[in-house]
């Protein structure tokens, strides 16, 4: 409860924080990443876009992105999103098999889950070479959210229909969207904001 200058007390809602997650050799400010931050910092949410090592030829290794993650470890809760693109999507899946409460939803764009073609899924092998705890992940998140296309050339269909399906939900399909990037043209990514504000009017 706080005092707006007329001297009425008012309610405000707590910003919801939102984290995107960059994918193999990626980094904040490529992509729609940026176009979605501001979008939704305009909205009133806490947007962050963690820098993860990822260095070129070199595996990620996953224990040094949850390091990272620590440090805004007191901006999850109950009402975050998470949204990963490609590998940071794997990394997405990681976070929810470990969560003690759940989050208030999930995006998946681009996301490899064993389906190759893949390219870079051997060499990421920390992040993808045990099974996922689709249990788990499915009690961790109020709403999941998965976006794939037709001629991903990183990561091929069956993901992200792989995906969908073990999350019970229906693929979100992308005609012509290549591996949702710069390259194939995502600047801006209106189709996935929308599924955003959706979540955050619910």
């Amino acid at each position: 409860m706080t005092e707006n200058p007329a001297g009425t007390n008012v309610f405000i809602a707590p910003a919801t924080n939102l984290f995107i997650f960059h994918g193999t050799e990626g980094y904040p400010e490529e992509n729609w990443f940026p176009w979605l931050k501001q979008k939704l910092e305009e909205k009133g949410c806490k947007v962050f876009v963690p820098q993860f090592p990822s260095p070129p030829v070199i595996p990620a290794k996953i224990d040094e992105w949850f390091d990272v993650l620590k440090d805004y470890k007191k901006y999850i809760n109950e009402d975050t999103i998470l949204i990963g693109h490609s590998l940071g999507g794997i990394f997405t899946l990681r976070v929810l098999e470990q969560l003690k409460h759940p989050v208030k939803a999930a995006f998946f764009v681009g996301t490899p889950v064993g389906v190759k073609p893949i390219l870079n899924y051997d060499r990421d092998e920390a992040f993808s070479g045990f099974a996922f705890d689709w249990e788990s992940i499915k009690k961790n998140a109020q709403y999941f959210s998965v976006f794939h296309s037709d001629n991903d050339n990183y990561v091929s269909l069956g993901n992200g229909k792989k995906l969908a399906k073990n999350l019970g939900i229906e693929l979100n399909f992308v005609l012509n969207a290549g591996h949702f990037n710069t390259k194939s043209g995502f600047t801006k990514f209106d189709q996935l904001l929308n599924d955003v504000n959706k979540v955050l009017q619910s």
